[in-house]
């Protein structure tokens, strides 16, 4: 299972700038990784992880903004199809290491 993170987050001041930063920096330390500028994925075991999961990121959320979750299965997940452009390093990355768990 997979969760997909959407997000704005106002950056015209140094303070938003700063929550935009920390938040990001927080999304990354929590092994999302980036799969466009305000598009974040992560793996997950579960309904059970994914709620840890999504309880932590509740408890940093920047104070302004818009923030949405979007809970994939895997099968869901391999229907996304790439329209234009490439798949970034950590989508290719993921891939392998999904491979390599079975």
């Amino acid at each position: 299972m997979r969760i997909l993170l959407f997000f704005d987050l106002p950056t015209k001041t140094k303070k938003h700038k700063r929550d935009y930063l920390r938040f990001r920096n927080f999304l990354l330390n929590e092994g999302f990784d980036m799969m466009q500028l305000s598009v974040y994925c992560r793996l997950v075991n579960g309904h059970e992880s994914m709620e840890r999961q999504l309880e932590k990121v509740k408890r940093n959320l920047p104070p302004e903004g818009s923030i949405r979750v979007l809970p994939v299965t895997e099968k869901q997940y391999e229907r996304m199809r790439l329209l234009l452009g490439e798949k970034t390093a950590n989508e290719e990355k993921v891939t392998i290491n999904q491979l390599t768990l079975f």
